[in-house]
């Protein structure tokens, strides 16, 4: 069976936010490859347009604060007009701040929260009304959000969140035939994440995943291949949590 048959995103409707670079921009190239009608969104308009641009006729950019439930409902709107339904939401888009708590100012806490944790919930909101029977979710989430993470800790808890809203909502829309699950990456060579300086010796696969490779673990999540699949963690961490 060719990868295009095994996947079964030809035909399907698709929403990736967080996709003008990096890991949102690597899915929404794989998912236009096999067959995707995709809509990629994002705050970073310059950037989003050329990556729709070079994808072709299959993808299409449409700016988006997903920490806004109007920027969400123009989405779905947009998106629903046009093709009717949405079947596969991938919540991508996501910000990585490091600091002690201690010097945290409470503006840039709420602002992580609200991209990382409330921004997904939101937009599981606005699309399940939408959503075909048979649709996906996918949150991505980070092995941050399965253990500590000094430094880190508003995006620990954040990623901790998202996971614990993914599995309430794979048992909340699971009568309507629509599955849930996360990704939970490692360390990932992209702009976010200045991989080349991070000390991965220790690990099994001693290096940074691609973009490429976390893609290829959406993509199955969001198609019918993983039909049996919903409530659960899929880790791609080279063996960081092993």
């Amino acid at each position: 069976m060719k990868d295009t048959e095994l996947m079964g995103l030809t035909g399907k409707v698709a929403v990736i936010t967080g996709a003008a670079r990096g890991q949102g921009a690597a899915e929404a190239a794989l998912f236009t490859e096999l067959g995707a009608d995709t809509v990629l969104t994002d705050v970073d308009d310059a950037d989003g347009e050329a990556v729709a641009a070079k994808l072709g006729h299959r993808a299409t950019y449409l700016s988006h604060d997903t920490a806004s439930a109007a920027g969400w409902a123009r989405v779905v709107e947009t998106v629903a007009g046009r093709y009717g339904r949405i079947d596969i939401l991938v919540n991508n888009a996501g910000v990585y701040w490091k600091n002690d708590l201690a010097d945290w100012p409470e503006a840039d806490l709420r602002a992580l929260l609200d991209i990382n944790l409330v921004g997904p919930v939101l937009g599981m909101k606005a699309v399940v009304p939408v959503m075909s029977r048979g649709g996906s979710i996918v949150n991505v989430a980070s092995i941050s959000g399965m253990r500590g993470h000094a430094g880190a800790l508003p995006y620990a808890a954040s990623k901790w969140g998202l996971r614990g809203a993914s599995r309430s909502a794979a048992r909340e829309f699971a009568p309507l035939g629509i599955r849930v699950n996360c990704v939970c990456p490692g360390a990932v060579d992209t702009p976010m994440v200045d991989a080349a300086n991070l000390d991965l010796s220790h690990l099994p696969i001693p290096r940074p995943a691609s973009p490429e490779e976390i893609a290829v673990t959406v993509a199955f999540l969001a198609s019918d291949a993983s039909a049996y699949t919903t409530g659960t963690d899929v880790v791609v961490d080279g063996g960081a949590t092993a």
